[in-house]
């Protein structure tokens, strides 16, 4: 377990990992934007870092600015939240390069499931239940034709 997780994100979702996590007897630590100093993810937390102006470019999504605030605070572990950080490869990674434990799926699990076609053969490999389609290379149109009969019709066709 950890001594202090960093929550990397605002309002009632934070409110609740901190709820959680105070149950657990683990010391957070909020972070907030300037239009957010006095909400109240930031009064239920133990400790609260500053990340940045209002705009959730410059503050929320600012990677850089969150890992800083958890190494300035001791964390050894960032909770994303949803939204925001929760589903970034690169800012999962970042944690990992500054030894922060990413409470979350890995950097290479979100890469995949952000790729549906990588996703479904993630899924496929697993033996998930799938609906039928297909998500190869090959566009050319008599394939396609062979793989549609195959499928069965109705046939629904998404623009790569």
């Amino acid at each position: 377990m950890f001594g202090k997780v960093l929550i990397a994100n605002r309002g009632e979702i934070a409110c609740r990992v901190i709820r959680t996590a105070r149950a657990l007897g683990v010391r957070t630590v909020a972070v907030y934007s300037d239009a957010d100093r006095n909400a109240r993810h930031v009064k239920l937390a133990d400790e609260a870092r500053r990340i940045g102006p209002p705009a959730a470019a410059e503050s929320y999504l600012n990677g850089d600015a969150i890992l800083e605030a958890a190494r300035a605070c001791g964390a050894q572990a960032i909770h994303p939240g949803y939204g925001f950080l929760a589903e970034n490869a690169a800012f999962a990674q970042a944690c990992r390069r500054a030894k922060l434990v990413f409470i979350g799926p890995s950097p290479e699990a979100i890469a995949a499931m952000g790729d549906k076609s990588a996703a479904k053969r993630l899924m496929e490999k697993a033996a998930v239940p799938l609906v039928p389609g297909y998500h190869g290379e090959n566009q050319d149109s008599a394939f396609l034709e062979k793989e549609a009969a195959r499928i069965a019709y109705p046939v629904l066709i998404k623009p790569c």
